[in-house]
This record gives structure tokens, sequence and C-alpha cells, in this order.
């Protein structure tokens, strides 16, 4: 019978930055699970991560993850490891079995626990995680995602301006739905929530202090570098495709 693995790695940061990136390099079996034990590829871990900083000089180690969506008895002896490694570790669970209906990560510190001059023990306590991407990952994502309508699972990539007014009717729905909800709240028809209440305030302070006519002019001139963009752009596509068109005529002569 085979053995159980996990599939696990390190969490890795860059040193000018406040927040760590999750660098999901998956070391193949790097860990075989047992009941009573568990065992660590330390020496495969080691050499990936010394490949890793030739490439990418600046990242640092901060902790680990892995596959599940929850704290396992192997959790503690793998977080002693790399508490050798770093100070602090953070340990990552990605669940990638979908729990709950969705692939929740969750971060965890290591805290020490017990009655002083006593074996202490070690506990693992919640942070919070946010996921941040990068607007060039939203727009792939986005485009993905419209794949799972399609029985072919295909989908053509639109223009600059077709995102844009998609974008556009996206936003235009949440706030139908933030102001039903307002009023709502404001009508006492349901009750109020601080969350939300925070959210939207945090929200409405970093909208710009603008008249509307300096919006409608800072919108056009985007608007109008955009359509400079998409012109050059359609212009350069015509040159190379005139260039290679008198390039063959030349040739054939």
């Amino acid at each position: 019978m085979s053995r159980p693995f996990l599939v696990s790695g390190m969490a890795l940061q860059k040193e000018t930055q406040d927040v760590f990136l999750l660098s999901l390099h998956l070391f193949s079996k790097l860990l075989s699970l047992e009941s009573q034990w568990v065992a660590v590829e330390l020496d495969f871990a080691k050499d990936m991560y010394e490949l890793h900083r030739k490439v990418n000089p600046n990242e640092v180690i901060v902790g680990w993850w892995a596959t599940g969506h929850e704290i396992t008895d192997h959790s503690l002896l793998i977080h002693d490891y790399y508490s050798r490694v770093t100070n602090n570790p953070i340990h990552l669970t990605v669940d990638t079995t979908l729990h709950g209906g969705r692939m929740n990560i969750k971060g965890y510190v290591s805290a020490s626990m017990g009655v002083p001059g006593r074996t202490p023990g070690t506990m693992f306590a919640p942070i919070p995680v946010e996921v941040i991407s990068y607007s060039p990952e939203i727009v792939g994502t986005n485009v993905t995602q419209k794949s799972k309508y399609n029985r072919q699972r295909l989908v053509e990539p639109t223009t600059d301006l077709n995102q844009i007014s998609e974008a556009t009717q996206s936003m235009e729905a949440t706030l139908d739905i933030l102001i039903s909800y307002v009023e709502d709240v404001l009508s006492t028809k349901v009750s109020a929530d601080n969350y939300i209440g925070r959210e939207l305030t945090r929200m409405v302070n970093q909208v710009p202090k603008m008249s509307a006519h300096d919006f409608e002019e800072m919108l056009n001139t985007n608007m109008k570098d955009l359509l400079m963009v998409i012109y050059l752009s359609q212009l350069t596509k015509v040159n190379v495709g005139l260039n290679e068109k008198l390039t063959m005529l030349v040739a054939t002569q």
C-alpha cells in the first residue's frame, strides 16, 4: 500500500516588501505521512531554495505552506524545522479539497503555552490573510472564468474598450446592490452591519475629492490616451503587413 503524501513548500517574501509572496513550489513528495511519523526531504527543499535564490536573491523564507483545511499532528514537527530556519515562521493551509465549497487559505503563527517549570506546549494562533492580485492578473482571471459558460471551454479575447464597458457594467450592478442595501438599512428593513459600515467609510475616504468637471476632464483625457494607443497599435499592424507584402513582391521579381 502506498504512503499518503502531502504537498507542501516554502513561503517566500521579498526583503523590500511588507506583504510576503506565497510561492507555490510543488516539491514532489516533500512530505511522507504515517500515523506516527513524518519524513521531510530537507536536502531536496534546501537545494530547491538555493536554486531559487540564484534567480530571486531578494526572497527569503518566512514560513511554509501545506495542502489541507486544518492543522494536523504533523504540522508541529514541520513547523519546528522552519522555526530553526527563520524567526517566528508563518504556516499557511491551502484547502485544495474545497472543504466548505471554496479554496480557503488560512494563516497561523505558533505560540508557546503551558505551566511554568514544565514542558511547554505549542499552539497555532490564526492570523488574517488577504489575497492581493495585480491588475493584469485580474483581467486574465476574468477572461478565463468566461470559459465556464461555453461548452467547449473556449473564450475569445476582447478589446480594451469592451473590457472597459464590462467593468463599467459590473460596477453599476455592484452600486445598485450597495444602494439597495443602504436604503434598506435607513428604512430599518435590515439591521446595520458594523463591518460593512466601516468598509463603506474606508471606500468613501479613498475617493479623490474633485469636482464633476475635473472628473469628466480626467476621464476624457484617459479615454483619448487609450484611443491613441489603439490607433497606433493598429497603424503599426498595418505597416508590418504592408512591409511583408512589399517584401514578398520584391522577392518574386
